[in-house]
Parts: C-alpha cells; structure tokens; sequence
C-alpha cells in the first residue's frame, strides 16, 4: 500500500518507498544474473574444442594429487606450442606420470607424451561430421544461457508487478518494464554473437 497521510486540505497518497527500493534492486540483480549467463556460456565455450590447440581443452581434467584430486592448473602449467601442440609442465618433475595419465583418462580423444619435463598434446585435425557436432554443442550451451535470461527477465518482472499492487505508479513501472526487456534483447544478442564467433573458429580449417 502507499503511504497517506492527511496534510491542510486534503488526503494525499504517495508510492511506497520500498517498492521503489526493491524495483530497484531487482533491476540490478536482473543484469546481474544476465551477466553471469554470459559469462557462463563464455567459459562453456571455451570447453568446446575448435581445430587450433588451445589451453582451455584440458579444463576439465583433474589429477591425483597425493591422493586428491584437483585441477589440472592446480598442478601444472598448459601452453600452447604451435596451433596443434600443447605443452604441460608440472610444478612437480614427479607428476608427470600421473597428468600423462589424467589426461588419457579424461577421454578427449588425445594420445600425450612426455619429453621427462613436459607433457606433450599433439591436437588432431577435426573431422567435418565432428566439426558439425561441435557446432551443435555450442548452440545447445547458447541456448541454455538464454533460459537464463529468460529466467532472470520472468523474475525482475514478478518483482515489478508486486510493486504495482504496493503502490508503484503504472508509469513507473512501464519504465522498468522496458529496461528489463532492453536488458533481455542486449544479453540474448551478446549470446548470439559468442556462438556465433565459436562456430566460426570450429568451422575454420
């Protein structure tokens, strides 16, 4: 409800002030979460593997570590030699053994190496069919992160609708209406143009 009170004169109404307060938040909140959808699908992407060697193709590859399991950048660093070699020297000469192993057992279709400093990637060529399905990969990844736009766009609006019923001017809610959507059309192009420039470098030979 809006505060009233009764100055000289008349009854006078105003918007509750907390209504304000929580469009307000959860606008920022609204763009917040947009935010972290695209950075999520940035980061996903990067576990796509495209034809050149790159270092985020063994994100996902944990080794054991005195009996723990961690990171593989836990325990090493990944370089990229040439656009088809990777290089990863351990911080600890003795683990070559295990991240050798860590990485045949991660299944990314590599066969690696060692030099007894380093082990070496050597990156194959992609297949056109499996080029094809990469390209699939990253448009499913794009299109999860849109759901989260879409998720955080139906709860800023819940929230504006709320501060209508508590007082919130129809005009002002318009206003906030429009800047979620803004907000929306700005995050689901940023999508587009992510996986758009991932299928580019998936398909580039």
């Amino acid at each position: 409800m809006g505060l009233c009170y009764a100055p000289t004169g008349g009854y006078f109404c105003r918007p509750n002030h907390s209504a304000m307060i929580d469009t307000a938040a959860a606008l920022k909140t609204c763009e917040e979460h947009m935010r972290n959808a695209l950075d999520h699908l940035d980061h996903e992407l990067t576990k796509v593997r495209a034809g050149a060697a790159n270092p985020g193709m063994l994100e996902t590859v944990r080794v054991d570590y005195y009996g723990s399991m961690v990171p593989l950048s836990q325990v090493a660093a990944v370089n990229t030699g040439d656009a088809r070699t990777l290089f990863v020297k351990p911080w600890e000469k003795k683990l070559i053994d295990a991240i050798e192993k860590a990485i045949i057992g991660a299944n990314l279709g590599f066969n690696p190496s060692n030099n007894g400093e380093s082990v070496i990637i050597h990156v194959p060529m992609l297949t056109e069919e499996r080029r094809k399905g990469l390209v699939k990969a990253a448009h499913a990844e794009g299109e999860h992160a849109k759901v989260g736009i879409r998720s955080s766009r139906q709860k800023a609006m819940e929230v504006i609708k709320a501060a209508k019923k508590d007082g919130l001017p129809e005009d002002t809610a318009k206003g906030l209406e429009a800047e979620v959507e803004k907000l929306t059309g700005i995050y689901n192009k940023k999508v587009e143009a992510l996986v758009e420039a991932k299928e580019k470098d998936i398909m580039k030979v």
